[in-house]
């Protein structure tokens, strides 16, 4: 049995390099009402905004993204000023990994000191930084732990020398020892000097945490960036498959003693960093242990948005709420990240068939459920792209002129044919998009505790067509109605055995939609046979705040 790793901090030398002059960038006004940067938790409130930094904007007209791009571009994902409502409103972003590698997307990791120069420099990157905290965002980057590129100078001298003083920091064998892996992908890979172990790919060689030297090293990289550069935590890539124990590769007992000893050490060098965990293809029984054990901050959601697309498209409202119940059940205080879909799916767009109305749907189960909601950039537009994944990946639609707006070059990927039809500059300024949908959602969820980290209450209604639930904390309780159908509805009715509501007549102040609504009638903190409103239009999003 792997023995468990005592952990030790490590001081690192701050590493300069020189820096290309960043483009100047307005600093905004100091935001009021958003949540801060820096504050205890502060990821319960937020709203995140998942990047393909080579994809978003390209400011220097060389064709890939870069992080002056994303810079000038903040006023869009949130301008620091809680009194304006043409920016997003997002308070997180998650940027895809940013480190040198020899591959596109940036999962073999070459480097864990330093940034991709296709995408600018160091002080490029803590520019970013700064502006983003200057607007109320945090930053967190795309750890890979769980292995490195084959190119990596650890990799090539261990490959070279049997006796490499980093021979240990990966895993051989002399023979293959003949077993696959979880996909039945081959996970044994031939070269002169042995058989190394790589569960994704060859050029992907894991790394050997049953080394504490590897250990050691993975603190200097966590403190490098949380101290010395400035990020704000860190989304663990393939997070479950971190050590194996023989034939076993993923949720090893050896593994969640790992994260359970850095879990302190993290919060020793930055307390208010965070890490949220993605564990793809389990089930909320099994990767509520990684919360429930004190060893990530938050995990994804993977089954959550499965459902809240399953609804969406099915026009059946309790694919969502039993999920949501679920995570609840493992997980009460939603330590969970809610998405729809993210770098590596299909976007929800294909998933729903380019329907506009499904994806309105979609995203208020989303930005109205509990957890801390993650966006794929482009979704809030209804970006579109499908396998394989640099489809998926193409670049963020900005306006109808040549290559989306995204550069004024080549474009390392062309973007998808509809991007004169469907881009951020058609939407910004029509009530009825879905980018506007987007901003007022998260808007909302910015300015209405309850919306955030309030009490999740499912509320009875005789027509499973309709989204029907109660959001309520100490402050406020807010009812959120969806008519999820193409039809109109009338004739429905809610219902609500028990809850926390006083027990007295309540008004309705509409936070979302056009209407004219009344208020339940409650006794003993339930109520019976209410209808808001007489009739629901097809698709409408109705959210109301009851006033005592």
């Amino acid at each position: 049995m792997t023995k468990r790793i005592t952990l030790t901090l490590l001081t690192l030398l701050i590493i300069s390099s020189c820096a290309s002059p960043a483009p100047t960038v307005e600093s905004p006004p100091t935001a009021t009402t958003a949540p801060e940067t820096g504050s205890a938790n502060w990821w319960k409130d937020a709203v995140f905004y998942e990047i393909f930094v080579r994809s978003f904007y390209d400011s220097d007209g060389n064709g890939i993204g870069d992080f002056n791009g994303i810079t000038a571009k903040l006023d869009y994902l949130n301008d620091g000023d809680p009194n304006t409502t043409t920016d997003l409103g997002v308070t997180g972003i998650w940027l895809m990994p940013i480190f040198p590698s020899p591959s596109y997307h940036g999962y073999d990791v070459t480097d864990y000191y330093d940034v991709n120069p296709q995408y600018g420099t160091m002080d490029d990157f803590k520019h970013l930084v700064e502006e983003a905290h200057k607007r109320g965002i945090n930053v967190i980057l795309d750890l890979v732990l769980n292995h490195t590129s084959d190119q990596h100078p650890w990799f090539k001298d261990a490959k070279k020398d049997v006796n490499s003083p980093y021979r240990d920091w990966y895993i051989w064998s002399e023979t293959d020892p003949g077993y696959r892996g979880p996909w039945n992908e081959e996970v044994w890979h031939p070269s002169l000097t042995g058989y190394y172990y790589g569960i994704f790919e060859a050029f992907m060689p894991d790394l050997n945490y049953n080394n504490p030297e590897v250990t050691a090293e993975m603190e200097k990289v966590y403190a490098f960036w949380l101290n010395d550069v400035g990020v704000d935590g860190f989304r663990l890539d393939a997070a479950k498959h971190l050590i194996e124990e023989n034939t076993t590769q993923q949720n090893t007992t050896a593994t969640h003693e790992w994260y359970q000893s850095m879990y302190p050490v993290y919060k020793e060098i930055k307390p208010d960093a965070m890490t949220v965990g993605e564990l793809f293809g389990d089930s909320m029984s099994v990767s509520s242990r990684y919360i429930n054990d004190k060893e990530f901050d938050l995990i994804f959601n993977f089954q959550l948005a499965s459902e809240i697309i399953k609804s969406a498209q099915s026009g059946r409202a309790k694919f969502a709420t039993r999920m949501i119940e679920t995570s609840d059940k493992y997980l009460p205080e939603y330590q969970y990240a809610p998405f729809l879909t993210n770098h590596d799916q299909n976007r929800v767009m294909n998933e729903l068939q380019n329907d506009v109305n499904k994806a309105k749907i979609a995203a208020a189960i989303m930005l109205t459920a509990p957890g801390t909601p993650f966006i794929y950039y482009g979704e809030e537009i209804g970006m579109m792209g499908s396998k394989p994944d640099e489809n998926i990946r193409r670049p963020m639609q900005w306006n109808d002129s040549d290559n989306s707006g995204f550069t004024t070059a080549r474009p390392w990927r062309t973007p998808d044919t509809n991007y004169k039809e469907v881009n951020v500059a058609t939407q910004e300024n029509d009530p009825s998009s879905l980018l506007s949908l987007y901003r007022e959602l998260i808007q909302l969820r910015t300015q209405h505790s309850a919306l955030r980290t309030g009490q999740y209450i499912v509320v009875n209604c005789n027509n499973p067509a309709i989204y029907a639930v109660i959001r309520m904390d100490d402050n406020e309780a807010v009812l959120i109605l969806l008519n999820m159908d193409a039809e109109p509805v009338t004739g429905y009715s809610l219902s609500l055995d028990t809850s926390e509501l006083a027990d007295e007549t309540y008004g309705v102040e509409t936070l979302l939609g056009a209407v004219q609504a009344q208020g339940p009638v409650v006794t003993r903190g339930g109520f019976a046979n209410y209808h808001p409103v007489e009739e629901l239009a097809p698709y409408s999003t109705i959210i109301l705040k009851f006033q005592p």
